[in-house]
């Protein structure tokens, strides 16, 4: 598989998250707005009278507005291998770039919690020496973070032979 750039001049070529990292964020909002709704409804209502009740409905802005927050970020997450370094970005209003040598990594992992595993993902965990560049990538498919731990731990050792 080609992956990145073909030197040094070209751009690098970006790889975008899959789906599933959106769909277990959104998940999690309303798991935690619909109850938060419907307590905080409840709640009022019994003690001010119903038409205090209907400030519960805040939360379904808030799930709304969550939403759409959510799936901007998963939007602005990629990555790109390049013939040196690997860069992945991310950040809707703070942009954030970070460019992890080859040769400085030390540790590569794949980590994949419950809710993760439920859905099919993965993430991947470089660690380096500078404890400021280390980097995550989340929401990968198993195989692709595989894919990825194996082809940055060769060119890690391929990359820090000379150190």
């Amino acid at each position: 598989m080609d992956t990145g750039t073909q030197g040094e001049t070209g751009r690098p070529r970006w790889v975008g998250l899959p789906g599933g990292l959106r769909r277990i964020r959104r998940l999690l909002l309303v798991i935690w707005t619909v109850p938060l709704t419907a307590a905080t409804g409840v709640s009022l209502g019994l003690a001010f009278g119903p038409g205090w009740a209907a400030c519960g409905a805040l939360w379904l802005v808030v799930l709304g507005w969550g939403w759409v927050l959510v799936g901007r970020n998963w939007r602005s997450w990629r990555y790109a291998e390049r013939t040196d370094d690997l860069l992945i970005s991310r950040g809707v209003l703070w942009r954030e770039e970070t460019v992890v040598p080859y040769g400085r990594m030390q540790l590569v992992e794949v980590t994949s919690g419950p809710l993760e595993r439920r859905f099919g993902l993965a993430s991947v965990q470089l660690h380096t020496a500078a404890a400021a560049t280390d980097a995550k990538i989340p929401g990968l498919a198993p195989a692709e973070a595989e894919r990825l731990r194996d082809r940055l731990t060769a060119l890690g050792e391929a990359r820090s032979a000379g150190l």
